[in-house]
């Protein structure tokens, strides 16, 4: 069989969203985790729920690689919006990730990873065009139906497209002071999560690509999302479904 795709989930909504989709399926336990194997729109997929937090993102990717041999790793999940202009209901494709919460200094500059003399992690740039472009069309052929319906009971009105950095750590940020920080010291960074800059480390240390999908849920503050488990399961879960079954269904 050829080294499959692995798409790691975040939330059991998402998981639980692409399994249907699966054919000839296989379920094997590692780890305390489910890899789910089989096809998925023609394509050899692994499927598996993460974890939260950056320890569990990296023992999952490190087990998809060494286990699987997984040719690229695609992370899906949601996260808070901290650029100017990313909304709830938006989607951000990482460009570059970057561990918020490192800091080894005096020893290290603040935020670079030891001994590895970088803090910042590429995306691989054609996988994250191609989930970019997906998302595009999804959210342009959501404008109306059941779809858009259910956005608009949230509150989500038009959602965008954006790419570039993402920031993660092991602290869910959900204060205004806090998101205020995070923007005075990396004021480039879109969006902050708990566990895609650790999936980075680990796919550049065995030299594999990845991309990181977020659905914004939130404005990583005192106004975080009030109805949470409604937004998974009626906009994150149903995007990120939408937007793997584009790519996959485009690729060669």
């Amino acid at each position: 069989m050829a080294a499959p795709l692995a798409i790691v989930s975040a939330m059991h909504e998402e998981l639980r969203a692409l399994l249907p989709a699966l054919g000839q399926s296989r379920t094997t336990r590692l780890a305390g985790r489910d890899f789910h194997t089989g096809q998925l729109h023609g394509q050899s997929v692994v499927l598996v729920l993460s974890g939260i937090g950056k320890v569990a993102a990296a023992t999952t990717a490190a087990l998809l690689i060494h286990e699987y041999d997984a040719q690229a790793l695609v992370f899906t999940g949601v996260a808070g919006g901290l650029g100017e202009g990313v909304n709830v209901g938006d989607v951000v494709v990482a460009r570059e990730l970057l561990q918020h919460d490192m800091d080894a200094s005096p020893l290290f500059p603040r935020f670079v990873v030891p001994l590895t003399g970088r803090s910042h992690f590429a995306a691989d740039a054609a996988l994250a065009a191609a989930l970019k472009a997906a998302a595009e069309r999804c959210l342009e052929g959501a404008s109306d139906g059941t779809d858009a319906t259910r956005r608009l009971a949230l509150g989500i009105a038009r959602p965008r497209v954006h790419e570039g950095l993402v920031v993660s750590g092991d602290r869910f940020v959900a204060t205004s002071a806090e998101s205020a920080a995070l923007r005075a010291l990396l004021p480039n960074a879109l969006a902050v999560e708990m566990e895609g800059a650790a999936l980075a480390q680990v796919c550049a240390d065995f030299a594999r690509p990845f991309a990181v999908l977020r659905t914004i849920s939130d404005r990583a503050d005192d106004t975080a999302h009030v109805d949470f488990t409604r937004f998974i399961e009626d906009v994150a879960s149903v995007t990120t479904r939408a937007v793997i079954s584009d790519w996959l269904g485009g690729r060669a």
